[in-house]
């Protein structure tokens, strides 16, 4: 799968270009050191509403204000050197290793300056999360709804395939934290942000599936499962897998259409 097929060229809207200038000169500092949530709340929308209107990152952003004439800034914000050090460390280390002093060291800033960016640790794993996950894509495809059950389907399970082999592997390393370490304070601050994205993304299309009368009636917490564990687990796993000698292993492609018929085939009513 090649990064064109997920993070295609955006047109960013007029408006949203207008609404980063006016907030960096409301600021009086360059649009690249003002944060995404300052930008959405002078376009009067939610960050994340931002987000997927600027394809899952602020790069066409500041391309689109290179465009009117303006310099975005030099320096990337401390936001963004963050949580690209943030997830090299879970990556590396894991959820626990990540603490606003080291992704500090890692970022060339200070935790002051982290402080003003996320609000804290917490909010600083949320931000991670948000670049390195899932959700923005997905929300963006269902958002989009290219059809029938299974090309929906399908097209979440590419999105889930992506996020969990891109490095830094921020989303294998974060599962792993939690299988190990459900109560620990990070995992249970990460879970508080992640369940009601999850619950407000693939959980609302679920539902409206199950009131259309193309999916079975079944509790929503088991149709997530049904639809995202199985591939999640072979995608987690495939990596050890691979090294077995003289083990044939299908395509990520090919497993993530007999997963999307298998999910079909299991929950889907007639005529769907």
């Amino acid at each position: 799968m090649s990064n064109e097929e997920f993070h295609p060229a955006v047109q960013v809207p007029s408006d949203l270009v207008e609404a980063a200038l006016r907030a960096a000169r409301t600021r009086r500092t360059a649009v690249a050191d003002v944060s995404m949530q300052a930008i959405a709340q002078e376009a009067g929308i939610s960050r994340s509403t931002l987000l997927r209107r600027l394809g899952g990152s602020r790069h066409a952003l500041d391309e689109a204000v290179r465009a009117t004439g303006v310099d975005p800034g030099g320096h990337r914000p401390v936001r963004e050197r963050a949580v690209e050090a943030g997830a090299a460390l879970i990556s590396s280390d894991g959820l626990a290793a990540l603490s606003l002093e080291r992704v500090a060291t890692a970022a060339e800033c200070s935790v002051h300056s982290l402080y003003a960016a996320f609000g804290g640790r917490d909010g600083m794993m949320q931000a991670i999360f948000e670049r390195y996950g899932p959700f923005v894509n997905i929300e963006a495809a269902l958002a989009a709804h290219p059809g029938d059950l299974r090309s929906t389907v399908r097209v979440i399970y590419a999105h889930l395939a992506h996020v969990v082999g891109l490095e830094p592997r921020v989303l294998p390393a974060i599962l792993a934290e939690v299988l190990a370490r459900p109560g620990d304070d990070a995992t249970q601050a990460l879970a508080r942000h992640m369940v009601p994205r999850l619950y407000a993304s693939i959980g609302e299309w679920l539902a409206s599936e199950v009131a259309a009368g193309r999916i079975r009636d079944l509790p929503l917490i088991a149709l997530i499962h049904q639809m995202s564990n199985p591939l999640l687990m072979h995608l987690l796993l495939r990596p050890a897998l691979e090294l077995v000698p003289g083990l044939q292993i299908p395509s990520v492609e090919e497993m993530c259409d007999a997963f999307a018929d298998a999910f079909v085939h299991a929950v889907g009513l007639p005529d769907t």
